[in-house]
């Protein structure tokens, strides 16, 4: 099991860049489901997340290989309907496996997801929008078991915007009979990026990057390839860590990203002090003489975002001053809290929200990751402590970022990672 090993209070400063988006990619790979055939899916991260998916979509009969930076998939076979525990438990994600078996073949077998240990996040809205669509679903023995002989177009209209609801019926809808029309839809980047690929595939999908999708259902697709976004919620990260740990000579520049995708984040991050230019692809950021206290409140996108939530807090712990967060997406995502007191912060939670009162420095400790973006503002938190910060099981942060220690490492920061059996 690794752990980081960071000395803080070194400068940030110099040039990095983002990689695919984590998100995106775990939508895109079980929509090769459609169609049989090869794809290239270029600027794919190496993550654990990508591994998992990988693996499941295996055990289905597709081959998957790495080249470069792109995964190529061949679906020309697929041998089985069913998404087993043992693959499942690891990641939530593997629900999208569940919209195209029903929507390309008819049935499904998909074990009720795991990944983080934070929040319910019930998957009720992926079984009532199949079953919209014509899918005879039973949940038993820890399986969603689905069947439909061919889905019908129908209007579904979402109580809560959901990421992976949206994509499942997206990618179901698409070999549906009739007119499918989604209101409510996520409008992440992630959703939108799949329904490029899905266009790109042949399917016939008004609205996408909207709250409301209509779909024309086509009798078959074919294969495609396609360049994942990058991953906003990194580049977030990477900002915050330059404005939590940079010093008012340096200048942090994260390239191949896009900065469309991070308005609200940006624009906090102006309010707190730094300075930031933003072009086509990069932004760059120049931190804060001294950290403002920003409030902020998560919400879908276009809002703040919840993935960026824990890193936020961590800065927050240096501010001037006393901030407001309110998590409104998942109330009890505060699992890093505790954590961040043992490094000397000052964090009161109630309920969604939390206080975060500003000291005058953090101090190194031992502190352990609990989930992906908890791991993530455990290690900003450690780049801006005086002395030494360990950060252990950080199996969590190699679910979603692609060698942080080494990004952070061009850019000055001193972090290591350690392995070993136990720490």
């Amino acid at each position: 099991m690794d752990k980081f090993v960071i000395r803080g209070g070194k400068t940030l400063s110099g040039t990095v860049q983002a990689s695919g988006a984590k998100n995106a990619t775990l939508a895109l790979m079980p929509a090769t489901l459609l169609a049989p055939g090869s794809y290239t899916l270029h600027h794919t991260p190496e993550l654990r997340d990508v591994t998992t998916m990988s693996r499941l979509l295996e055990t289905m009969g597709l081959k998957i290989e790495r080249v470069d930076d792109a995964l190529r998939i061949d679906s020309s076979v697929v041998s089985s309907y069913e998404a087993p525990y043992e693959h499942v438990k690891k990641m939530r994600a593997s629900i999208y496996v569940l919209g195209p078996l029903v929507g390309r073949f008819g049935q499904a077998d998909v074990s009720l997801p795991g990944g983080c240990a934070w929040g319910p996040r019930p998957v009720n809205l992926h079984i009532e929008g199949l079953r919209k669509l014509g899918a005879q679903i039973d949940v038993e023995g820890g399986y969603i078991r689905a069947r439909a002989k061919r889905l019908k177009g129908a209007r579904i209209v979402f109580d809560v915007s959901s990421v992976g609801a949206t994509g499942n019926v997206m990618m179901a809808a698409v070999l549906a009979q009739g007119t499918t029309i989604i209101d409510n839809a996520a409008m992440e980047p992630e959703i939108a990026a799949l329904g490029d690929l899905l266009l790109k595939m042949g399917a016939r999908i008004h609205g996408v990057g909207t709250n409301h999708l209509e779909i024309e259902g086509v009798d078959t697709l074919h294969p495609a390839d396609f360049v994942t976004i990058p991953d906003r919620i990194e580049t977030g990260t990477l900002l915050v860590a330059a404005a939590l740990a940079g010093k008012r000579d340096g200048k942090v520049r994260v390239e191949h990203c896009n900065p469309a995708h991070l308005s609200a984040v940006t624009t906090k991050l102006e309010d707190v002090g730094a300075r930031l230019t933003l072009g086509k692809d990069f932004i760059e950021i120049v931190p804060p003489e001294v950290i403002q206290p920003v409030n902020i409140t998560t919400s879908i996108y276009s809002g703040f975002p919840t993935d960026m939530q824990a890193q936020w807090i961590a800065l927050m712990s240096l501010a001037r001053g006393a901030s407001i967060v309110t998590e409104t997406i998942y109330g009890d995502r505060f699992m890093h809290v505790p954590e961040l007191v043992r490094l000397g912060a000052n964090i009161t939670v109630k309920e969604n929200i939390a206080t975060v009162v500003g000291v005058e420095k953090l101090t190194g400790a031992k502190v352990m990751s609990t989930d992906l973006r908890a791991s993530a503002s455990l290690i900003l938190a450690g780049l801006a402590a005086e002395g030494e910060t360990e950060v252990l099981r950080v199996y969590h942060l190699d679910r979603g970022y692609e060698r942080i220690e080494q990004k952070l490492s061009r850019l000055g920061a001193q972090i290591e990672r350690v392995s070993g059996e136990e720490f």
